[in-house]
């Protein structure tokens, strides 16, 4: 008799991944979640395809993490009822409004007076924009 390894897997999962698995001779434990726990897995994917996208080397990697990043976005607008559509307005909003990321724009820090409104701005968001003395 063979001994088995388990690991600890803990994480939403494309939905052909089990089928995949199990024709590989692998013994899979999976359940679907209720609508909450499925959103808090989504952002938690959210995050690990994020960080799957900094840590891609070549163009190859950075093209398959970025389509994992977009998979889990297009399920995270279909929880709350958006289309790819409505995703992609409110970007082209944003750019005519503020803006797109071609320039390569750094911002080091700003300098505030006392009496502007945007001050409890910056303030309220301590962790994102501590203030240097």
């Amino acid at each position: 008799m063979t001994q088995a390894h388990r690991f600890k897997v803990d994480k939403l999962i494309r939905d052909n991944l089990p089928h995949i698995m199990r024709a590989s001779g692998i013994q899979v434990f999976e359940r679907v979640m209720e609508k909450d726990e499925y959103l808090k897995r989504l952002k938690d994917k959210l995050l690990e395809e994020a960080k799957e996208v900094i840590a891609s080397g070549s163009a190859k990697e950075m093209r398959e993490e970025l389509a994992d990043l977009l998979e889990v976005m297009l399920a995270l607008a279909k929880v709350y009822g958006m289309e790819f559509t409505d995703i992609q307005q409110a970007a082209e909003q944003k750019r005519a409004d503020k803006g797109g990321f071609d320039n390569r724009i750094y911002n080091a820090f700003v300098e505030i007076e006392a009496g502007n409104p945007s001050l409890g701005y910056y303030r309220a968001r301590p962790d994102q924009y501590p203030e240097v003395k």
